[in-house]
């Protein structure tokens, strides 16, 4: 089985589309869906096309979408944040259905599949032990072996930090397939193709497209999300960022143990 793996998606629907054009030209036999596609200018279409997909695809729950979740059911977020996030959840739970939400709270956090060529494969959003923690190109062997302790896969795909990666620890291997909606790379969508091997994928479409669609979109932060294509942040920037919070979360946790 050659399994199509496309996470971070961020209600980015014609960059979902490019790249659902290459997955079929690729000949994947399925997609993995791999969280977030929540939290973003286009969410209620960008659903409504991963829901299309029925069988064909597996699926893991975000944390954007798990946070959504959240903000509709309790109206408020578990974790203080900035006005214009609030906002744009509002805007969100606003424009769903009840058939978003029953989609949405049915996703798993993880998937674990046979990959045809790689074996057993473990797929999950952020961590095998949260859907927010960090993994990123930087990570220590050390932090790295604390974060898979207890993994029996050999191979960990994940996302959460919009940069593509492919690197071994020393229970295996552990891949970023990348961000389709919102990478921290050069323009384009990312993904990944798993079978005999690993590919990491990059799919061209019409960003100036995308990011007019975003500014007549009415989402609070549809101005932001624009810019973010036509000025992205640099992997090597994003992957330093993202590395330092790690360590300041793991510290602040140590600290209250």
């Amino acid at each position: 089985m050659r399994i199509a793996a496309l996470y971070d998606i961020h209600g980015n629907l014609p960059a979902l589309d490019a790249v659902l054009r290459d997955v079929d030209a690729a000949g994947a036999d399925r997609l993995l869906i791999g969280g977030d596609m929540a939290y973003g200018p286009l969410v209620p279409a960008t659903l409504d096309r991963l829901m299309a997909l029925g069988d064909r695809a597996l699926w893991l729950r975000g944390n954007a979408d798990r946070e959504l979740l959240e903000f509709h059911a309790l109206g408020h977020t578990r974790q203080p944040v900035a006005a214009e996030v609030e906002q744009a959840l509002v805007w969100e739970a606003q424009h769903l259905g009840p058939h978003h939400w029953n989609w949405l709270r049915a996703l798993p956090q993880q998937q674990r599949v046979e990959v045809t060529g790689l074996g057993p494969t473990l797929f999950c959003h952020g961590s095998p032990r949260s859907d927010e923690e960090i993994i990123t190109a930087l990570t220590s062997p050390e932090r790295l072996g604390r974060v898979l302790a207890g993994v029996n896969e050999q191979l960990v795909v994940c996302g959460h930090t919009h940069v593509q990666f492919d690197r071994s620890w020393s229970g295996g291997r552990v891949v970023n397939a990348g961000s389709v909606g919102l990478p921290y790379q050069a323009p384009g969508a990312y993904w990944a193709l798993l079978g005999d091997r690993v590919e990491l994928r990059r799919t061209a479409y019409d960003q100036r497209q995308a990011a007019a669609l975003f500014r007549a979109s009415g989402h609070p932060l549809g101005e932001s999300f624009a810019k973010a294509l036509e000025q992205p942040v640099t992997a090597e920037d994003a992957s330093r960022l993202f590395e330092q919070r790690a360590l300041e979360q793991e510290q602040g946790k140590a600290s209250q143990d």
